[in-house]
């Protein structure tokens, strides 16, 4: 059972990419289903990217709320807090700044929410010939058979045979935001990301942690949800066993809320 009609926030954040945030944003207003406001945090990009969201906004009506903080090292989970503070909405749908969405991506997450359960999505991978024809504004097409595709199965769209691909409900491991959505509520019942995390890696698998111990659990989704990651170096694993210890910790203690979270930014 869901709520009907809710309000839809998309949360995504952005870090000195503007072309890519860009095409993520033209995405936007191609859906069938528009989000009721979009939530940017930028994890201190140059102005550049101030300036494009300031021109996508004269683009649109719809509401959006810009978060920025100095660049100190990857701190996502900071600025998500920081600029989920501004959100109205009821149902927040998560992706990052290099995510193109198909133009029923909304449509379908609405189809898929149910209370006390967070989405899972998966992500359609663009190879690096496709990612640079997509960035220099040649209108490349995207779909299961197009070419440049490297896992093709995400690109199906098959969303009445979705419930085929199910896993296990209550495993957090694995978990990628650029493709999550969950209740607002439900965000701050658990005190949204855990601030502590310094550098790339596990602060998804840990914030999802933390909603599964809260009872929230996860709900895979394959064959909906369709959205194309564009092709990038890795970033740097310089904190990745500290954040893994992290995320280890709130399983053995099993906790639900982030002592330095939402609230604390």
């Amino acid at each position: 059972m869901t709520k009907r009609n809710p309000r839809v926030g998309l949360l995504l954040a952005t870090y000195n990419w503007p072309q890519a945030l860009k095409l993520v944003l033209e995405s936007v207003l191609k859906q069938t289903r528009l989000p009721d406001e979009i939530l940017i945090g930028d994890d201190g990009s140059n102005e550049k990217t101030w300036e494009l969201i300031e021109r996508f906004s004269r683009k649109t009506n719809i509401p959006i709320h810009y978060e920025w903080q100095e660049d100190r090292g990857f701190r996502k989970s900071i600025i998500l807090n920081k600029v989920m503070k501004k959100a109205k909405s009821d149902y927040i749908i998560q992706i990052d700044g290099d995510i193109i969405l198909h133009r029923k991506f909304i449509e379908d997450h609405l189809r898929e929410a149910e209370e006390n359960r967070f989405i899972q999505g998966c992500r359609t991978l663009l190879g690096p010939m496709l990612t640079h024809d997509l960035l220099r504004g040649n209108d490349s097409s995207m779909h299961f058979l197009a070419s440049g595709i490297n896992n093709r199965f995400n690109a199906l769209r098959l969303p009445y045979l979705s419930f085929l691909t199910r896993s296990a409900a209550d495993q957090p491991h694995n978990i990628k935001a650029c493709n999550i959505a969950y209740w607002r509520e439900d965000f701050v019942r658990v005190n949204g990301y855990d601030n502590m995390f310094d550098g790339w890696g596990w602060e998804d698998d840990e914030f999802a942690a933390r909603l599964i111990n809260r009872g929230i659990l996860k709900k895979r989704v394959k064959l909906a949800a369709v959205c194309y990651h564009l092709n990038h170096d890795f970033h740097s694993r310089y904190s990745l066993e500290r954040n893994q210890g992290m995320f280890f910790k709130t399983l053995q203690l099993r906790r639900t809320i982030a002592e330095n979270g939402l609230a604390q930014v």
